[in-house]
C-alpha cells in the first residue's frame, strides 16, 4: 500500500506545479497594473511590483511611454519544497502619458519602496517656449476692403 500512497503524492506533487507553472505563465503574460498621476511639473507612474528588488528592476522611457521590465527570483527556503509555483518570474508593464505630455526622461527617477511599489517619477519639462501673439495690421484689412474680399 506504501507504493500506491508513494505514486498518489507523486502524481499530485507534478500536478501542482504543472498547475502552478501554469498559474505563472499567466501572470507573466499580464501587464503589471499601474496608476498615472500628473501633478503641475511631473507625471508619476505606479506600478504594482511585489517580491522585486533593485536589482531585478529595468525602467525605460521610449515613445510615450514608461515601460518597466521585472526579473524577480524564488528564494530557498530551509525545510521546504516547491509545491505550487505560482508566481510569474518576469514581468513587464507599460503605462502610456498623455499625447500632450512633454517630459524631460533625462530627469526622471524610479524609486522601490519595501513594500513593492515602483515610482516612476518623469518630470515636465522647465524650458516651455510662449508662443508670440501679434496684432493684425491695419494695412492688410484696407486692402482686403479694397479689392472687395473683406
Amino acid at each position: 500500500m506504501t507504493g500506491f500512497k508513494e505514486f498518489g503524492k507523486s502524481a499530485a506533487n507534478a500536478v501542482l506545479e504543472r498547475v502552478g507553472r501554469g498559474v505563472g505563465k499567466v501572470q507573466e503574460r499580464k501587464p503589471l497594473p499601474y496608476d498615472v498621476l500628473e501633478s503641475d511639473d511631473a507625471y508619476l507612474v505606479v506600478f504594482d511590483a511585489p517580491g522585486i528588488t533593485r536589482s531585478d528592476v529595468q525602467v525605460r522611457y521610449v515613445e510615450g511611454e514608461v515601460q518597466v521590465r521585472l526579473d524577480r527570483f524564488r528564494d530557498f527556503h530551509e525545510g521546504f519544497e516547491m509545491r505550487f509555483p505560482g508566481r510569474g518570474l518576469s514581468l513587464d508593464g507599460r503605462a502610456r502619458l498623455p499625447p500632450d505630455a512633454d517630459v524631460d526622461a533625462g530627469a526622471a527617477s524610479a524609486t522601490l519602496s519595501d513594500n513593492g511599489t515602483l515610482r516612476v517619477e518623469v518630470p515636465k519639462r522647465a524650458n516651455g517656449t510662449d508662443v508670440e501673439v501679434r496684432e493684425e495690421s491695419s494695412t492688410n484689412e484696407t486692402r482686403d476692403e479694397s479689392d472687395g474680399s473683406a
